[in-house]
C-alpha cells in the first residue's frame, strides 16, 4: 500500500517557460520549453503554442525528473 496522498488538483500539469523567437510553421511568436515522455522516452523540448510544431527536441535524463535514492551521494 502506498503512503502518498491523492492530489487535489482535478487535472496536472507542466510549467511552460517562453522562448524568444518565432515558429518556423506558422509564424507565431508563441514558444514554450517544457519536457515530456513520448516515443524513446523523455525529451526537453520547445514547442509552438499555437500549432504544436517542433523547434527542438533533446534526449531529457532517462528518468526525466526522478532522482533515483543513493545516485546524488
Amino acid at each position: 500500500m502506498h503512503s502518498f496522498p491523492r492530489p487535489q488538483e482535478r487535472h496536472l500539469h507542466v510549467g511552460r517557460t517562453p522562448v524568444d523567437g518565432a515558429c518556423p510553421e506558422c509564424g507565431a511568436a508563441e514558444l514554450a520549453a517544457y519536457r515530456v515522455l513520448s516515443e524513446g522516452g523523455w525529451w526537453d523540448v520547445v514547442k509552438c503554442q499555437r500549432c504544436l510544431a517542433s523547434v527542438r527536441r533533446d534526449p531529457a535524463p532517462p528518468l526525466g525528473s526522478l532522482v533515483p535514492l543513493g545516485t546524488t551521494v
